[in-house]
This record gives structure tokens, sequence and C-alpha cells, in this order.
């Protein structure tokens, strides 16, 4: 149970997630768009460099719930959690509330918090980077949302790797900042599942993208699935040093505001 839901949802913790989406018709074609793959890819690599650098502490509350329906029996729990979050490297998690399957709270979610904390190793970050030594990028096209324009990549991983993703990415304009990913796991995580499906969306809190919902879908293979849910709420206490030189990129992002969603 644990290997079905844990390794795919893993990998949004690493910032590598899963399920590639259809083309949307509502998509510009890619010869229409204002900056070429490699400007968009520099710009995002260099940007997400200088936020991680910046971005000092925050808090929040965390839902997690699973609902699994198959061989043997159905199974539900939610568990509810504060976070705290110092730079340069750590989590403080405290739990509020447990409800449901105690083996789904033991073996799935405590399991998660505790591979969150070691994703946040130097290592571990450098292995599920979003960046050109560990995808292929492509343009589909870009959006106009009501937050701005956002441009759509399909990325490919460069090699079979747990900790990396295919699918597409929404990278917004402005900001140059991942802000929704529809992907599937590189290599498939676990013998137990034919296929895995993550969407993960983020929320501009204080200048910064931060996750606001993950959802991970798996198919079992003895029948039935699993689906897991984690809701970022009530983001507080963000805090932020000055970083030299941020780099702009003309755009034609409308300017952000101070706080909101993606969908």
């Amino acid at each position: 149970m644990r290997l079905l839901i844990l390794m795919p949802v893993l990998l949004c913790v690493l910032q590598g997630s899963p399920a590639a989406s259809q083309e949307s018709p509502e998509f510009i074609r890619v010869a229409d768009e204002p900056l070429k793959t490699a400007e968009i890819v520099d710009a995002l690599v260099k940007r997400n460099r200088q936020r991680a650098e910046a971005l000092q502490s925050y808090a929040g509350t965390r839902v997690y719930k699973v609902k699994y329906r198959g061989f043997p029996s159905g199974r539900d729990a939610e568990m509810v959690i504060d976070v705290k979050y110092q730079s340069p490297g750590m989590k403080e998690f405290t739990i509020r509330s447990e409800t449901g399957s105690s083996i789904i709270v033991d073996k799935v979610f405590k399991k998660l918090l505790q591979a969150e904390k070691e994703a946040l190793a130097t290592e571990a970050q450098k292995r599920a980077a979003l960046n050109n030594d560990n995808y292929k990028f492509a343009q589909v096209g870009y959006q106009e949302t009501p937050s701005g324009l956002m441009y759509v990549l399909a990325v490919e991983p460069r090699r079979k790797d747990k900790f990396l993703y295919q699918g597409r990415i929404w990278v917004h304009a402005g900001d140059f900042a991942v802000v929704r990913l529809e992907v599937t796991p590189a290599k498939n995580p676990s013998f137990w599942t034919k296929n895995s499906e993550i969407e993960e969306a983020y929320t501009k809190v204080a200048g910064f993208w931060l996750p606001r919902s993950i959802r991970s879908v798996s198919a079992v293979r003895l029948g039935g699935t699993a689906e897991l849910t984690i809701q970022y709420n009530e983001y507080r206490n963000v805090s932020a040093k000055q970083v030299n030189n941020l780099s702009t990129l003309k755009s034609a992002a409308e300017p952000d505001s101070a706080a909101h969603n993606v969908d």
C-alpha cells in the first residue's frame, strides 16, 4: 500500500512529479511565442536558484487524504499537519489530527513527511532539479490565463529515474516559475501499479510560488485505484532576503499581483 502512493508523490516533494495532458485548443501556436525554449528554460533555472536563495522561512497547514478502492477492501485516511520551514534546509512538522486507517497514516503520510525532510539534502535536490542536466524541453505553446501568460513546455527525462517525470509544465511568463504540473513518473515506481498520474498547482504568496495542491492517482495492478491529495492552506510568516541582480526578461505577461492562484 505504501509504494502504491508514496513514490509518485515523492516526485513532487523533490520538485519532480507525474500525467501528460492532451493539448488544449486554447494553446497558441509555438511560432507565435515571444521567447524561445532555451530562453525560457535558462530564465526558469536562474530564477528558481534565486528564489531558493531568497526564501528564508514560512509556515502553513496541510491536509493529507487517501482513498484506496481495491483488493482486499477499501480504506480511507486523513491527516492534518502544521509545517515550518527555515532556510537553508529545515522543516518541522506538527501533527494536528489523524483519522481513518492507521496503516495509511503510518505507512504513507508519515513516510511522506520523512521523505520530504530527506529531499532537502543537496544531492537529492541535484538529482531531481528541473534543468537541462536532467530534462529535455520542447514548447507546446503558450496560454493566456487570469494570472497572466503561461508558457507550456513538454518535459522529457534524460534517464529512467524514479525521481524524474515526463509530461507538461506551465511556466509563468513574468516570474519564470512553474505554476502547474501534469506529469507521470519517468520510471514506474512499483510493480503493483500500472500507471500513476500527478497534478500539482501553485499559488503566489509574498512573491513566491508555493504549492497549493497535489493530486496523485495510481491504478493498481490487481484492480482498483489509490488516490492521494494534499491541500496546502494558511501560508503565513513568509520571509525573504534581498537577492542582488534578480534577472528579468521581457515577455508578454501582465504585471502580477501580490497573491493569486493558477488553475
